[in-house]
């Protein structure tokens, strides 16, 4: 039995079943959904952190990205594509601590270049270099970090993001709402199970640095470590604070009488009332800010997703407002080992950043998000292999097949009619194949219909077309094939 719920299961064969076989087919040497190359077996080519995706992989990520950017479509974005590879100059001193994980191109007669670590600093740089001042954007694109990968995990050193972004002025918190209703609608799609999206405001989380008294040349260094508190307890967090960032016991003491706190609206209100907090001016304008943005979430009917965390850091350094990141509650496949992936979407405000690339400092204010598509989809591959899902790697639709030999120019002329009305169909590259192969590929395959040309169809005028599942076979007029094979398509 599959380790999550009969009804789970159903709901997520429908979602996915223009992934599966017909029901009815006998296969013969099934097509299983297998795992990567193993770590070891691709360092041993001399490279970590990448992978080769199957074609049966591929099939599950080009239906994510697909669900993913009709999403994005939904809510009247545009897409952009920037190149691989920016200035080294563009990319530094724009990720913080994370600054040494990009990955420097040898220079070319001068060029320094980098690979581009995410996508929303590439979309700031257009924005700036291009002069737009509002845009509603998408882009999917490979990224590159030099980190330790976590194969299981979802962790690569090169993987796909999925951006969605709103740039330009507007009223406060409408377009960080919808940002968040996105990730909701994302994340609810893909039926990955109950997931939570923990919001914070950088305002709130400097204000409550300078209250507690942290020296302002150890903001960052803070934040980072405090970024850590969804992967260690606090105990190991405060040590860090305290022994490796030189950080007095009693500051770090008094932070975590602070992140440690989490909930909904109320605990926003909360804060208003804190002594300490409610005399900070930065903390009191992104807490004014969340009292909006949660009235706005309320009305989107998403507030019951949303936790207000004061944990959450997110260590990037252009974050000047809001931020946000969705974690799942529950193991994807309920099993014995929990397949722990981290967050899988995350985002915030940026404010400041494309005026660092324009030269007079113009500022375009941005929010968006990212959808983390490598680990969503080491979810979705452990679940199918746990489930035993077999997945068609074509869309083949129809199969020209005969039951006789020298007949492969017939064969030719009939696929080609099919291919120029549109109809998805293949024929064995042999000039006498067998009937029998040519039926049995259908069935390994899962193409649904064949149509069959032989002497004596040749000489009637007519072809017979058969269903692979039922092996019932019709004969059709030649004139009247495609007509009858869009219907049978229609149908199925």
């Amino acid at each position: 039995m599959p380790p999550f719920g009969l009804l789970h299961r159903r709901a997520w064969a429908s979602l996915f079943g223009q992934l599966l076989r017909p029901s009815g087919l006998v296969c013969i040497g099934e097509v299983h959904f297998h795992s990567q190359v193993s770590q070891t077996d691709m360092a041993a080519f001399g490279f970590q952190g990448t992978r080769d995706l199957s074609p049966q992989q591929m099939v599950v990520r080009e239906k994510i990205l697909d669900m993913v950017i009709d999403c994005f479509k939904r809510h009247g974005a545009k897409r952009l594509d920037t190149p691989a590879f920016e200035l080294k100059e563009m990319l530094t001193e724009k990720y913080g601590e994370d600054s040494g994980l990009i990955y420097d191109l040898k220079d070319q007669g001068g060029e320094l270049l980098s690979l581009r670590y995410d996508l929303t600093v590439p979309f700031a740089r257009y924005l700036a270099m291009n002069k737009v001042k509002r845009m509603k954007r998408y882009q999917v694109g490979k990224v590159w970090r030099r980190e330790s990968p976590t194969i299981v995990q979802g962790r690569y050193r090169e993987f796909c993001q999925c951006d969605f972004d709103i740039a330009g002025q507007f009223d406060p918190m409408i377009p960080d709402a919808e940002c968040l209703k996105i990730m909701c609608e994302v994340l609810s799609g893909l039926q990955l199970g109950d997931f939570l999206i923990k919001v914070n405001d950088r305002r709130i989380l400097d204000g409550i640095l300078a209250v507690c008294a942290v020296p302002q040349s150890k903001f960052h260094a803070i934040c980072s470590s405090i970024d850590k508190l969804d992967k260690i307890p606090w105990k190991d967090v405060r040590h860090e604070m305290v022994a490796k960032k030189g950080l007095a016991p009693e500051v770090a003491d008094r932070i975590g009488d602070y992140v440690q706190r989490h909930g909904g609206v109320s605990l926003v209100e909360e804060m208003f009332q804190d002594s300490r907090l409610s005399q900070n001016k930065q903390a009191l304008e992104g807490l004014g800010d969340l009292r909006l943005l949660f009235e706005y979430l309320t009305l989107f009917g998403i507030a019951e997703k949303i936790s207000f965390d004061l944990s959450l850091a997110r260590g990037l350094d252009y974050y000047t407002g809001v931020i946000y990141e969705a974690v799942l509650l529950q193991t994807p496949a309920q099993a014995e080992e929990c397949l722990n992936v981290g967050s899988v979407a995350a985002g915030g405000r940026y404010d400041g950043l494309v005026g660092v690339f324009d030269p007079k400092g113009h500022t375009v204010p941005c929010v968006g998000l990212s959808i983390g598509v490598e680990r969503i989809f080491a979810i979705l591959e452990e679940r199918m292999k746990t489930a035993g899902l077999k997945i068609r790697t074509t869309e083949t639709q129809v199969f020209v097949a005969t039951p006789q030999k020298n007949f492969l120019h017939e064969r030719l002329k009939l696929i080609s009619e099919l291919w120029d009305a549109g109809i998805k169909a293949e024929l064995l590259y042999k000039n006498n194949p067998k009937l029998l192969t040519q039926l049995h590929y259908c069935e390994h395959m899962g193409i649904p219909l064949v149509v069959i040309i032989g002497e004596q169809e040749l000489k009637e005028g007519v072809i017979k077309l058969r269903s692979v599942a039922s092996r019932e076979e019709v004969a059709i007029k030649r004139e009247n094939l495609v007509a009858e094979i869009q219907k049978k398509l229609s149908e199925s």
